[in-house]
């Protein structure tokens, strides 16, 4: 499902005291089959952007009541603006949401502390029976949660029974994945997936989301402050700034600016800080920005340098 969006505005608390435009005039498309990052700091717009891609916030015009207000004398009108996820079109109140967000599925911040069933088989199964359009029976419904478990590395037949609030914290957050992906979705939108977790822990969740992507979900969206992230398992980033999209690109070409993201209040990853110290000395690395790229270019310097100048 490719998803494309342009000239998509939203503002909370319209025409309040409060209001605070938090999107103006993005536009974005991010292809099917892509692994692809969003990246900006607190407030920069990107959490409201992903939370459009399943409707969870809706435009006004895919609302029952909506009237559009005519344009004043003279005026332009406002560029059309259009929110499409596959053949969905979330500007249109016809649009069926219901089906929209079994073919999307979202994964929020801290996915664990959204657990609430008696049992890990009916906290997986719920979204599951929720956004079904037919009822299903007592196998199908099995079937479906011992699949999604599985995909994430659980036994079903161990905790089918148990609480989730009994589980390590690893598996509840992959308990909480598996109740998002067992309606099998097309596009994985996950809001910072590595939240509070060690390197090791960063390590296993991202491995799970290119199992995900490889076997799954066909593109997978993450949001996320860590710079490491985006460099090692991005197609591409969309760098999200007072509620617009400064630039959209590879993490190859993206850290290259750093000086740019620094201006944002972003950081880099370590490889580019890496390289910036190496370029300072004379050694320049030419590098995708992912460990193992800047590791074998270090490497192939050296050899072809005999040892070269000392970093």
């Amino acid at each position: 499902m490719r998803i494309v969006a342009e000239h998509l505005s939203y503002t909370y608390n319209a025409k309040s005291p409060f209001e605070t435009a938090a999107l103006k005039d993005v536009s974005l498309t991010i292809e099917e089959g892509e692994f692809f990052g969003i990246i900006g700091h607190t407030g920069s717009g990107k959490s409201t952007f992903v939370q459009h891609l399943n409707g969870l916030l809706r435009l006004p015009s895919s609302m029952k009541k909506y009237r559009p207000e005519k344009p004043k004398k003279g005026a332009l009108p406002p560029p059309a603006t259009v929110l499409k996820v596959g053949d969905f079109d979330l500007t249109d109140k016809k649009t069926d949401f219901r089906a929209l967000r079994r073919s999307v599925g979202m994964v929020f911040q801290y996915p664990e502390y959204q657990l609430f069933a008696e049992t890990v088989r009916d906290d997986v199964a719920f979204g599951l029976k929720n956004f079904s359009e037919t009822k299903l029976s007592d196998q199908e419904i099995d079937a479906a949660v011992q699949a999604a478990l599985e995909v994430v590395g659980l036994d079903f037949g161990e905790l089918r029974e148990k609480s989730p609030f009994e589980l390590s914290g690893g598996q509840k957050r992959r308990v909480a994945i598996a109740g998002v992906i067992v309606t099998r979705p097309e596009v994985l939108v996950l809001d910072e997936p590595a939240a509070g977790l060690d390197p090791l822990g960063k390590r296993e969740v991202m491995e799970l989301l290119h199992k995900l992507h490889r076997e799954w979900c066909k593109t997978v969206v993450i949001v996320s402050h860590d710079m490491d992230e985006i460099s090692e398992n991005c197609t591409r980033a969309a760098v999200f700034a007072d509620g617009r999209v400064t630039c959209v690109l590879p993490p190859r070409e993206l850290f290259r600016r750093a000086d740019e993201l620094t201006a944002l209040g972003l950081d880099v990853p370590l490889t580019a800080k890496l390289c910036a110290l190496l370029r300072e000395r004379g050694i320049e690395i030419d590098c995708d920005f992912t460990t193992e790229d800047f590791c074998e270019k270090v490497l192939e310097y050296r050899r072809r340098t005999n040892g070269g100048n000392r970093a």
